[in-house]
């Protein structure tokens, strides 16, 4: 009989990336936050698309390119229609490619703020362990063993016993995942049948769900 109770977490930062670009209004180094608008400029069948960054300091804007000279007939058109209409859901998206910001700009900042959504995917009688799926839709610096910290209110040397002691998987198993930067698909499972206050104090926490 199966005896796990399973649960996804969805973590969204809160605060996208800045890239660190030469302002012309300081006189130096700024970081530059995105205005989540785009800037297009079409000339016969080639557009062009900017996404557009203020300076933090001062709000001096930068155009940071998406698309140089590129041949309509060649955007895929979910993006073409991203662009044009402004989509926010794909400039949310495209604020935390950083990637492309690393291209652009000498430095990036990244943060480590964030929510989390949980769901319950299989909740059964009884059930003795835990197993916890992480959805990441956009890149976050922080480490599996600090969000696992901070949700399930343990210490990191709690999290590093469990660990050691194989009462606390991962897959990947990587030997030292738990305290690599989290990644999306990552299956987290915790065996918990010693622990007399599952129900009480881990489920609450695990799920979300107070009651």
């Amino acid at each position: 009989m199966c005896k796990t109770l399973r649960v996804r977490w969805t973590i969204i930062p809160t605060t996208a990336p800045q890239p660190w670009i030469a302002c012309g209004g300081c006189g130096g180094l700024r970081a530059f936050q995105s205005s989540d608008k785009i800037r297009l400029n079409a000339n016969g069948r080639k557009l062009d698309a900017w996404l557009i960054y203020k300076c933090l300091a001062c709000q001096r804007t930068w155009n940071r390119p998406i698309l140089e000279r590129q041949n309509v007939r060649t955007i895929d058109p979910a993006i073409l229609d991203a662009l044009q209409s402004n989509d926010p859901d794909w400039i949310r998206a495209e604020t935390f490619n950083l990637e492309a910001l690393r291209r652009k700009s000498q430095r990036v900042d990244e943060f480590a703020d964030f929510e989390v959504t949980k769901e319950i995917q299989q909740d059964v009688p009884e059930w003795t362990r835990l197993e916890i799926e992480l959805t990441i839709p956009f890149p976050i610096s922080i480490r599996l063993d600090r969000l696992l910290a901070s949700e399930l209110k343990l210490s990191r040397s709690r999290l590093q016993a469990l660990h050691e002691s194989g009462m606390l998987r991962t897959d990947p198993g990587h030997a030292d995942l738990i305290r690599r930067r989290i990644r999306n698909a990552v299956l987290i499972g915790i065996d918990l049948a010693g622990e007399a206050d599952r129900e009480q104090s881990w489920k609450p926490l695990a799920t979300g769900d107070p009651a």
